[in-house]
């Protein structure tokens, strides 16, 4: 019978084989290819010392082709919990160097636990996918490991932070659970998503792409839209996630963690006179004026490289979580088009649903016309916006900077959808449509076009006509504009708002 300092160690020794993964060789060739370990990426992610793994000895029940024999250490999948900043959160972490991270049956329970005891903590779930797809030997069973999954992360949905990183491939079906998340992470030439690769799109459809080109970080982040991040290395990465996870709450029932802002909350800055042209056709970047009124002017931008006519992004206000969405002057004029619809709407839809206020920057002179925005469904895709807007609790206020015109004006959160207060610059119009465009219209064929176009330019191209009417409560002097948001947002602390009962809305999708 052996002693218990055997007993002791034997488990040693059991659990050294499971940290070595798919031995030194696949580690090397890991390294070599520019990527960590599963257990070096989590390491890095959590504080130091509070990672604890689960499920180490679970081990699949596989006896097709030989597999009955085959030792997987973790079963290709590193789970269990930390903490970040001292907060809880989950994580998960593929591992590539064993049978190259592919899922199967019991790999698939591991993810499973972890989505399921975040729920139960209300604490943040990460994963990080680096696998070849679903392990072919297990066929269905690897199917409906999937299948769990993307229940799960449609379960968690609203109720905790979800966010997937990728560093390695991620192909077939398993690119929907990231989907089904609230972030997505990429590594600039390491990672990529698909759901059919180069190989078989060559084979059925004649063309020929790289992987890179297919589905890797900027691929997604510039063209699809996919993923939110592109990250240059994974350090970069796991960095940038810690980042994120400051600026969330850890689940829906709780409020984003407050910092010290280090900033006056009274601070008033001048140069935000200066940022606004005089010509009101010119363009200036709003995150500029993003720059001037946050703490310390430091703010992280979501979706950085897709849609930049919109910008959204998390920022602090004396300390405080907010959720910015600002049109982009500078880029196509900052008009709304259906990309830009989308990936506001579901930011707007992250931030209600985990209590982050929502501060909307308005410069928008409309929705961008042409054949391909109509039939690409820049009705449904708007509507989008409208919805998520109408939908949301939060505290919600809008700074209207210069142009706010006919339905992009109501698209950018105007009080009519629920705006629990609206500031505008001296600078700002707001109309149906741009006042000399208006003029010319309304003015057409009069004699006295020219002089009455000009008086109606003058008195339309003010705040004041939507402040008589009640549309603006304040009009503010740029450099207020910092000051001004964080009395409203204390004003705002309290808020409730009680919608009609329902199991849930039909958003058009």
């Amino acid at each position: 019978m052996a002693t218990v300092q055997e007993k002791i160690q034997d488990l040693r020794k059991r659990l050294a084989k499971i940290k070595l993964g798919g031995g030194e060789k696949r580690i090397e060739k890991q390294h070599a290819s520019g990527k960590m370990t599963a257990r070096e990426r989590v390491a890095q992610l959590l504080d130091a010392g509070t990672f604890v793994e689960l499920d180490q000895f679970v081990r699949h029940r596989c006896t097709n082709f030989g597999m009955e024999t085959k030792e997987l250490p973790g079963e290709g999948v590193v789970t269990g919990y930390g903490t970040v900043d001292g907060r809880l959160v989950y994580v998960f972490a593929q591992d590539f160097t064993v049978e190259g991270g592919s899922l199967g049956e019991m790999h698939a329970a591991k993810i499973v636990k972890v989505q399921q005891l975040a729920l139960k903590m209300g604490a943040p779930l990460i994963g990080i996918n680096d696998s070849g797809g679903a392990r072919i030997q297990e066929a269905v069973d690897a199917l409906s490991g999937y299948g769990k999954i993307f229940l799960n992360n449609t379960l968690a949905s609203g109720v905790i932070p979800q966010i997937s990183v990728i560093m390695g491939p991620c192909a077939g079906g398993a690119v929907y659970s990231p989907a089904l998340t609230d972030f997505i992470y990429m590594v600039k030439k390491t990672s990529q998503m698909f759901i059919t690769g180069p190989q078989v799109i060559k084979s059925v459809t004649a063309e020929e792409v790289t992987a890179e080109d297919l589905g890797g970080a900027m691929a997604h982040n510039t063209v699809s839209g996919v993923a939110h991040f592109a990250a240059e290395s994974e350090a970069d990465c796991i960095q940038q996630i810690r980042r994120l996870l400051s600026f969330l709450p850890s689940n829906n029932m709780e409020e984003a963690p407050v910092y010290e802002a280090g900033d006056d909350p009274n601070r008033m800055d001048q140069e935000l006179v200066t940022l606004m042209p005089d010509n009101p056709n010119m363009p200036y970047n709003m995150k500029d004026v993003i720059r001037h009124i946050v703490d310390k002017g430091e703010f992280y931008e979501v979706h950085e490289h897709y849609a930049q006519n919109i910008i959204t992004c998390f920022a602090r206000f004396d300390g405080q979580t907010v959720g910015i969405i600002a049109n982009q002057p500078s880029v196509m004029a900052g008009c709304l088009d259906v990309n830009a619809s989308d990936k506001s709407a579901r930011f707007i839809r992250f931030c209600d649903a985990f209590n982050i206020p929502l501060v909307n920057l308005v410069d928008v002179p409309g929705f961008l016309p042409g054949v391909g925005q109509e039939h690409s469904g820049i009705i449904r895709h708007g509507a989008k916006m409208l919805y998520a807007y109408s939908e949301a609790t939060v505290p919600k206020i809008t700074v209207i900077t210069r142009k706010a015109y006919g339905g992009s004006y109501l698209a950018m959160c105007s009080q009519d959808l629920g705006a629990d207060q609206v500031m505008a610059w001296p600078t700002s119009e707001i109309a149906v449509m741009g006042p000399a465009g208006a003029a010319n219209i309304i003015f057409k064929g009069d004699p006295d076009a020219k002089a009455k176009t000009d008086e109606y330019v003058a008195e339309f191209a003010t705040p004041y006509k939507a402040a008589e009417r009640g549309f603006v409560d304040i009009v503010i002097e740029p450099q207020e504009t910092r000051p001004r948001i964080i009395t409203a947002l204390n004003m705002l602390a309290s808020k409730r708002e009680n919608r009609p009962a329902k199991k849930h809305g039909n958003i058009p999708l």
